[in-house]
């Protein structure tokens, strides 16, 4: 790979990022950064303004279609600050032979501690029990109010034993938690770390008080929970999603919801980001988070930084740190 010349360098960063990395990619190369202002960027708007990059830098919420790739006519690389990349359409940027940068691995810890909250928040009825207070509504302690279900020696089902599965079942040692695991292969060690037991998913979902979903949007697993899966869980059960929107039938499980087919649902991605389905909205027994399983100040700040390193290594002619596989 040769070095990239600082002066024929423009670095589109689609959104603004954490300012360390602004800086550190403006002492070799011209960024240019797209609006902060709602709405977020659609596929659209992305491609005038990347028009006349060399890079671009993008987040995981702007898409960045086909059209925006061939459009860049510049273009020789491309990186995001996600953890994903299924905003980017990888099959065009191949076309090209146009390398693609991800950001694996920094925000792992913070996600799982971000879904494990949600995780209680759900169990304990916690946003329903504030609103309640907040609206002037608490006139004192009985032994009925806002009854929920208890994490502590429950039984955790975690689809996809990956980083983010491995950090969550972590977390639920401390809980004393029962550990299932259904991946596509089997993970003997975190069986040996965790106790995990390796079950398929229709066990996993008919044993589970709690099911975290922690798996990458793939064709296999969009709309993997759909209304067909949903009835195979307890009606006790509650249905944990900080991974990718689409691996959840959004529709189907706010019917799910309504008609108590499971108890409750903490999600944080949704399938039309941002856009909510709306029967969601007006279930009570569901957390719903803007996407902030991962916001922490320090990992959005070495997200933002790593992605910068990638264009970095990029520029110098050497290897890429986290190349798309």
């Amino acid at each position: 790979m040769l070095a990239a010349s600082v002066a024929e360098s423009t670095i589109a960063v689609t959104r603004p990022v954490p300012e360390k990395a602004l800086e550190m990619l403006r002492q070799r190369a011209k960024v240019i950064v797209g609006p902060n202002e709602p709405p977020i960027p659609t596929a659209a708007d992305v491609v005038p303004f990347v028009r006349d990059a060399d890079i671009i830098y993008t987040l995981p919420a702007n898409p960045l279609n086909a059209d925006a790739i061939r459009g860049a006519r510049k273009l020789r690389m491309i990186a995001t600050m996600g953890t994903g990349y299924d905003n980017i359409d990888i099959a065009a940027a191949r076309e090209r032979n146009i390398p693609v940068t991800f950001a694996p691995g920094i925000l792992d810890e913070t996600t799982a501690d971000g879904a494990f909250a949600l995780m209680l928040a759900a169990a304990r009825r916690l946003p329903e029990a504030e609103r309640f207070l907040r609206a002037g509504k608490y006139h004192g302690w009985t032994p009925f109010l806002f009854l929920g279900v208890d994490v502590y020696e429950a039984t955790l089902g975690i689809v996809g034993m990956g980083r983010i599965g491995k950090a969550m079942a972590r977390r639920a040692m401390g809980f004393r938690m029962e550990i299932l695991y259904a991946d596509a292969m089997r993970s003997e060690p975190a069986e040996k770390e965790f106790g995990a037991k390796f079950v398929s998913l229709d066990e996993l979902l008919a044993r589970s008080d709690f099911v975290t979903l922690h798996v990458p949007l793939l064709p296999e697993t969009r709309h993997l929970i759909d209304a067909k899966r949903l009835r195979q869980m307890k009606k006790t059960a509650i249905l944990i999603n900080a991974s990718r929107g689409p691996v959840v039938d959004e529709r189907a499980l706010a019917e799910a919801l309504r008609d108590h087919v499971i108890a409750g649902a903490g999600l944080d991605v949704y399938e039309r980001e941002p856009q909510v389905e709306p029967l969601l909205l007006a279930q009570e027994n569901v957390v719903l988070l803007p996407h902030i399983a991962s916001a922490s100040e320090r990992t959005r700040v070495r997200m933002a930084v790593r992605a910068a390193e990638n264009i970095l290594a990029f520029l110098d002619g050497k290897p890429l740190l986290d190349p798309v596989p």
